[in-house]
């Protein structure tokens, strides 16, 4: 899968407080990027935890669940779009069908 964008996680964890989220985003990153998710049931079959939105949207508990990450994956053109990454009292505070 293509990644768009591998920044916004290294900002994320770039950010003073979230250093121990480095190693769960890469760890994240690389296995998405070498994913080929043709279908939500793709995505459960690796992440059973992981939770499927409306809108092809996909939320991963990173770091022991220490952290939210959202995407939206477009299947057919095989792009995963980095939609929010933050920690769960980040989460709770946004919509994540609409970031």
């Amino acid at each position: 899968m293509r990644v768009i964008s591998r920044q916004t996680l290294k900002d994320f964890y770039s950010r003073k407080g979230n250093a121990t989220a480095k190693a769960p985003c890469e760890a994240w990153f690389a296995e998405a990027k070498a994913a080929v998710w043709q279908s939500p049931q793709d995505v459960k079959a690796r992440y059973p935890g992981a939770s499927i939105l409306a809108g092809n949207r996909v939320v991963f508990d990173l770091g022991g669940n220490k952290y939210r990450l959202i995407v939206a994956i477009h299947y057919n053109t095989k792009i995963v779009y980095i939609r929010f990454i933050g920690t769960h009292a980040d989460y709770d505070k946004i919509d994540a069908e609409k970031v």
